[in-house]
């Protein structure tokens, strides 16, 4: 690592550790971004947009780079490859930042942001409840999409500066705090367990019968993601836990009755 990019790590650092803006600027930055993101996305039509597109969370990392840091990620990242991805897989976390080292080249390592595209387009639709992300309430999906981007902005900060990050850590969540007025690092998104449940009447646990090719079958709910994973008792499936043997079955929600 040459001395200069030494240098701009420390001097990162110091900033991290010690800038604290007001909740006044923290809402600023955070409208500005807001308004250039509708103003220059060729995908994000609304702040409830219906799609969004990898180069939107670009967008997103320019603009907050600039308004937060003053450029500061782009100087550490200097050559270094940074890709965003939308994940309509993932059901859970809002958003994943990987660090990737590869053996032949230990100091150059790629960063991915990752964003779940399900839970943001299941919230703000059917549901009525408060969508809580970091702590703080959002009223349509790009309040949601910002509060996620900046939480993963700042496990890529920590990588950048300090080579690990965890966002239960004290200083993960001191620099959420004084740079983005977060005040949790979880999310309360529509998740698709919760939406199976309210709106299909459908519960991890609970039987349901099903139909496939004409043929009808009943088992119990193992777990809920895109789809459903239902277990259903058959002699030559696998052996489980409780000693039964079952075959694995993946089924779209809306295509399963609740017995229970």
């Amino acid at each position: 690592m040459s001395n200069r990019i030494q240098i701009h790590k420390e001097q990162f650092a110091n900033f991290l550790k010690q800038a604290n803006l007001s909740p006044e600027e923290v809402t600023a930055k955070f409208l500005v971004i807001h308004r250039t993101l509708l103003e220059r996305s060729s995908t994000l039509d609304a702040p409830n947009f219906n799609g969004f597109h990898p180069d939107d969370l670009k967008l997103l990392f320019d603009e907050y780079d600039r308004e937060y840091f003053d450029g500061g990620c782009r100087k550490l990242l200097g050559s270094l490859k940074l890709t965003f991805r939308i994940s309509p897989r993932m059901t859970r976390a809002g958003g994943k930042t990987t660090q990737t080292i590869y053996r032949t080249r230990p100091h150059e390592p790629d960063y991915e942001i990752a964003v779940a595209s399900t839970l943001i387009f299941q919230s703000f639709q059917n549901f009525d409840r408060p969508i809580i992300v970091t702590g703080l309430e959002c009223h349509n999906r790009l309040e949601a999409l910002q509060r996620i981007f900046e939480h993963e902005l700042i496990h890529l900060v920590e990588l950048l500066t300090w080579g690990r990050s965890k966002c239960s850590q004290k200083r993960f969540q001191s620099i959420a705090g004084r740079f983005f007025g977060h005040t949790d690092h979880r999310h309360q998104l529509v998740t698709p367990r919760e939406e199976a449940q309210k709106i299909h009447g459908i519960r991890t646990g609970g039987r349901v019968r099903f139909s496939i090719e004409g043929k009808e079958y009943e088992g119990v709910v193992n777990r809920i993601t895109k789809r459903a994973t239902v277990l259903v008792r058959d002699r030559k499936g696998q052996r489980y836990s409780d000693g039964k043997k079952y075959a694995k079955f993946y089924v779209p929600v809306q295509m399963l009755t609740p017995l229970d």
